[in-house]
């Protein structure tokens, strides 16, 4: 990727962490810093690796994305609008009755690919999404995005099995590492390490990058598959709540609005 390349993708992420905000406040609502962590991931898949576009949507051959973590739904809002799946506009609705814009992923919401909130289920979905793809001698690939907090329910080490065990290696899960929930640590409320450790004992192929890092990603994520007939995995280093100080590394605003000043003090730091 070009050092132009590099500027515009960054230019982006700051543009996309405003516009989250943005949403929050008018909506007085929403996950922020699990959105704020995840965006540069969402930023990345959508504008240098997936063949999937408002255009070939409803295309057999079109790359397919499922957002696990569903609760950061508002990266994912903000990211399809600026490629075009619907109006930046419509985002004025969010949460708001009667809108299709909710606090989880709809299929209401064009763009969207299945529904998600209750966590655990996104990752079994795409296994599945990817098998079929196998099974049909299709091109495409499934590319899933999981919390670490997530990684609680059981359901997923059934998935992470399962992908194995079929050789997915259509199939690329992103985890959000930026090791906080809703309650705490990660590791104090359910410690996930040696997490690299496990997932390649369950025969996943495993890189891991700086989730903040858009160069980086680009690389790593347009390798796939890692190792042919594994299914592949990226641990994403990244920080709850970054790009804001007062936000960042702060389980408190897992699910939080910020405030008149901290809302103002907020947009004042987004800058490049």
């Amino acid at each position: 990727m070009a050092l132009d390349d590099i500027s515009n993708l960054e230019k982006k992420s700051v543009e996309y962490r405003r516009r989250i905000l943005k949403c929050i406040k008018k909506a007085n609502t929403g996950h922020t810093a699990g959105s704020l962590s995840c965006v540069d991931i969402l930023n990345v898949l959508y504008n240098r690796i997936m063949n999937v576009s408002p255009e070939n949507f409803r295309e057999s051959d079109r790359d397919r994305y499922i957002q696990s973590k569903g609760h950061s739904v508002e990266a994912l809002f903000v990211v399809l609008s600026d490629r075009g799946f619907f109006p930046e506009s419509d985002l004025d609705t969010f949460s708001k009755f009667q809108s299709h814009y909710v606090g989880h992923p709809t299929r209401k919401v064009n763009g969207i690919e299945h529904n998600t909130g209750a966590l655990g289920h996104g990752l079994s979905v795409s296994a599945g999404i990817a098998l079929a793809g196998k099974m049909d001698g299709a091109d495409y690939n499934v590319y899933t995005l999981l919390g670490d907090g997530e990684l609680a329910e059981g359901s997923n080490w059934e998935a992470f099995m399962t992908a194995s065990h079929y050789n997915l290696d259509n199939l690329l899960a992103i985890v959000d590492y930026n090791k906080l929930q809703i309650t705490g640590p990660v590791q104090e409320v359910y410690n996930l390490e040696p997490f690299r450790d496990r997932m390649e004992s369950f025969g996943w192929e495993v890189r891991e990058v700086d989730g903040h890092n858009l160069a980086e990603m680009e690389k790593v994520f347009s390798r796939i598959p890692f190792n042919k007939e594994k299914p592949n995995l990226v641990i994403a280093h990244t920080i709850k709540g970054k790009g804001v100080s007062f936000m960042e590394d702060n389980y408190k605003w897992h699910h939080k609005v910020p405030n008149d000043k901290e809302y103002d003090q907020a947009l004042n730091e987004l800058v490049l």
